[in-house]
């Protein structure tokens, strides 16, 4: 019955993003839904941005495992930023009426900038890509025993079909019926585990001693400088994605985009919280969670230990969270491609039937490429991680002092991204205590700032 109930949820994905194709006939409707959507959805898609396996299936082992400071990267890291776009990020960028965010780096910049941050956004999404085929594959072999291969592939043909077809419409249709099923599914479980045990109490009593402590128990530089790195790798680093982005431009207007962005990060706070509570609850009641697949805790605990309807329930919110952060991820770099890449070489001839064929077929070479990388790669965590550090060493210095410092210039820009994401890399190789992306960051800042000089120089 499980396996059967989770078919048809794939078909009607599929058909929603059919239904979806409908609305398609632009561009700019592929790209941001033709900036028509309302604040409920809006929200749904900011918060299903990053809810999908990292917070269900990674996250929540790392809360088992480690407590709150292993999960201030996510949830905590994430909320925060849907607030700082909220508060210094939707309304500016919305008012330029355009699809991304290398379109901003051309305004504020030049045309080489906005080049050059393409080539640096796009594959910084592979890896996020390949980590939710990755978790999907694993769940389908867990609960129907199909093959991790065959579990990529069919996952995949699913996320690109919608996608392809519907763009940010068939995206912003699922988001928000997928977090519907996300919150329901996410509740139910919740509150029938906490009555399991008992109360709340009882699971915080049973955790070791500082489970719960929220800043680092030794007070070393070192320790501190970790600490703000876990803050801001999602913090900051997702401040400049072009899903985001595109989310938040798919609103009716900018008030739209910033309210979105507020209930999103509240939405994401509270609801990312339940996988860890759910996680703690299981290994409270079963023991023997704490020794399986660290990325399956949850889903284990749900299969050997609930009836027919709660696996029902929450394998389809698992299946709705990480479909709703694939969909999405796709179509981000598969835009920034058309639009940046691939569009100039055109000139000023090409017809927008035309750039919204090359989006599609980008959306296409995008899955392909992140299938790939997840047949080679299964670590969920991992393939998080590599890809929201690289966003933060280069663009994110860029985008902040395009808005907010008047010295910035295109020169600063490309010494940002390059040395930024130089540096971060060499420190990948040459590991040392203080976080790789924090000297990434520092190296985009310097950059940033000697551009900025050289400017002055020259005038």
């Amino acid at each position: 019955m499980l396996i059967a109930f989770i078919v048809l949820y794939l078909i009607l994905t599929i058909l929603i993003g059919w239904y979806a194709s409908r609305f398609v006939k632009t561009s700019s409707d592929f790209a941001i839904a033709g900036r028509r959507m309302p604040t409920y959805v809006v929200a749904s898609g900011l918060f299903a941005t990053w809810f999908g396996s990292e917070t269900v299936m990674g996250a929540s082992s790392e809360f088992v495992e480690k407590g709150i400071l292993g999960v201030i990267e996510d949830p905590f890291g994430a909320a925060l930023c849907l607030l700082l776009i909220g508060l210094f990020f939707a309304r500016p960028l919305y008012r330029l009426n355009i699809l991304t965010f290398s379109d901003y780096f051309s305004i504020r910049y030049n045309k080489k900038v906005e080049w050059i941050s393409a080539i640096f956004m796009i594959p910084s999404y592979f890896s996020w890509i390949a980590a939710q085929l990755v978790a999907l594959a694993i769940v389908l072999q867990a609960i129907a025993n199909i093959p991790f291969f065959w579990g990529i592939i069919i996952c995949a043909s699913v996320v690109l079909f919608y996608t392809y077809v519907g763009g940010m419409w068939s995206v912003a249709i699922t988001d928000t019926i997928q977090t519907a099923i996300i919150i329901i599914g996410m509740i139910f479980l919740m509150f029938t585990l906490i009555n399991e045990v008992g109360s709340l109490e009882k699971v915080v009593a049973n955790t070791p001693k500082d489970f719960f402590r929220f800043t680092p128990k030794e007070n070393s530089i070192t320790k501190w400088i970790a600490y703000f790195g876990a803050w801001i790798t999602i913090g900051w680093g997702s401040i400049p994605q072009q899903d985001v982005f595109q989310r938040t431009l798919s609103a009716k207007n900018e008030n739209v985009a910033v309210k979105s962005a507020y209930w999103s990060a509240l939405m994401y706070f509270t609801i990312a919280s339940m996988p860890l509570i759910i996680a703690l609850c299981g290994t409270t009641l079963y023991h023997d969670l704490k020794t399986a697949d660290t990325q399956m805790l949850i889903p284990i605990l749900v299969l050997k230990h609930t009836s027919i309807g709660m696996q029902i329930v929450f394998f389809g919110a698992l299946l709705s969270a990480i479909l709703s952060t694939c969909s999405g991820a796709i179509l981000a770099p598969a835009t920034v491609l058309g639009e940046n890449l691939i569009k100039p070489l055109y000139g000023d001839k090409i017809s927008d039937e035309k750039l919204l064929k090359i989006m599609r077929y980008s959306v296409v070479g995008i899955t392909l490429i992140s299938v790939i990388l997840s047949l080679n790669k299964s670590e969920i965590y991992e393939l998080v991680g590599e890809s929201s550090a690289l966003s933060l060493v280069a663009l994110f210095v860029p985008l902040v002092a395009g808005l907010y410092w008047k010295k910035a210039n295109g020169l600063g820009a490309i010494l940002s991204m390059t040395l930024g994401t130089a540096v971060w890399t060499f420190f990948e190789f040459y590991e040392t205590e203080i976080p790789s992306m924090i000297w990434g960051l520092l190296a985009s800042m310097m950059g940033m700032f000697f551009g900025a000089l050289k400017k002055e120089k020259i005038a």
